[in-house]
C-alpha cells in the first residue's frame, strides 16, 4: 500500500488566474498576512505536511516567481492558462514526482488551515480520494478543496481535466473511490470570486465550529483519526 507519508505527498497549488471578475488582478498576488494569498497558502500546504508544493502560475507569473516566499517551492509557467484550470491541473501534475499523491488546492480559499490539510493526509487511504467536505446551511456536507487524488488516479485525473473543469469530470464519473472528511471545525471552504467576497482577506485566523472531522464518503465509512 502506497500510503501518504511526508515524503509522497505534492500540492499542487492552482493559481494561474486572471482574476477577472474580481477586478483587482490575479488573486494568487492580493496581499494577505503581509505578503500575499499565493505565498501563504504554499506555506500553509508545506506546514500541513506535504512534501513539496508546486505552483501553477499564469497571468502575472514573473511576479509570482519573483515572491520570495516562494523559494523553496517549485514555480512552473502554464502559457495556456486562459484556457482554463484544466490545464493548469495537468500540469501541475506532470511537474510533480513520480509515484506521490496529489493534493489540488486552489490559491482564492485564504481560510484553508495547515491542520484541515494535516486531517487530509491523515485520511487518506490507498486507491481513494480524498476530499474535504463543508457543512452547508441545510446542514449537509458538500466536496469542496483541498482534495487529494491518490497516485493511483495521477493519470486518469490529468487525462479528463480541460477547461475549467479541473477534476470535476473525473470525480463525477467515480463517486465510487470519493471520501469526504468533514473540515469544518478547522476552515473555511469559502473562495474569492467577487468584490463583494473580499472580506474573507481579512479574517487572520479561523473560528472552529462544531465538527467531528469523521470520513463521509459512498461507502459510509468513518474515521475518528484527528490529526493534532
Amino acid at each position: 500500500m502506497n500510503l501518504p507519508t511526508p515524503d509522497n505527498i505534492t500540492a499542487v497549488l492552482l493559481a494561474a488566474g486572471s482574476g477577472t471578475r474580481l477586478g483587482l488582478g490575479p488573486k494568487a498576488l492580493l496581499p494577505f498576512r503581509g505578503s500575499s494569498l499565493v505565498e501563504e497558502l504554499a506555506e500553509v500546504l508545506a506546514k500541513g505536511g506535504c512534501a513539496s508544493v508546486v505552483v501553477v502560475a499564469g497571468s502575472g507569473a514573473e511576479q509570482i516567481e519573483a515572491l520570495p516566499g516562494l523559494i523553496g517551492h517549485t514555480v512552473v509557467r502554464n502559457a495556456q492558462w486562459k484556457t482554463g484550470m484544466g490545464s493548469s491541473l495537468k500540469l501541475g501534475i506532470s511537474a510533480a514526482p513520480p509515484g506521490h499523491h496529489i493534493m489540488v488546492a486552489l490559491v482564492d480559499q485564504p481560510g484553508l488551515t495547515a491542520q484541515a490539510v494535516t486531517r487530509l493526509i491523515g485520511c487518506h487511504t490507498s486507491a481513494r480520494i480524498t476530499a474535504a467536505g463543508y457543512l452547508d446551511a441545510a446542514g449537509s456536507l458538500r466536496r469542496g478543496h483541498p482534495l487529494i487524488l491518490d497516485a493511483a488516479y495521477r493519470e486518469a485525473a490529468a487525462a479528463g481535466a480541460g477547461g475549467d473543469s479541473g477534476a470535476r469530470l473525473f470525480l463525477r464519473a467515480r463517486p465510487d473511490v470519493v471520501d469526504l472528511v468533514d473540515c469544518s471545525d478547522l476552515c473555511s471552504g469559502a473562495d474569492i470570486d467577487t468584490p463583494a467576497d473580499l472580506h474573507l482577506l481579512e479574517s487572520q485566523q479561523w473560528s472552529p465550529t462544531s465538527g467531528d472531522g469523521s470520513i463521509r464518503g459512498s461507502s459510509d465509512r468513518r474515521s475518528s483519526a484527528h490529526p493534532q
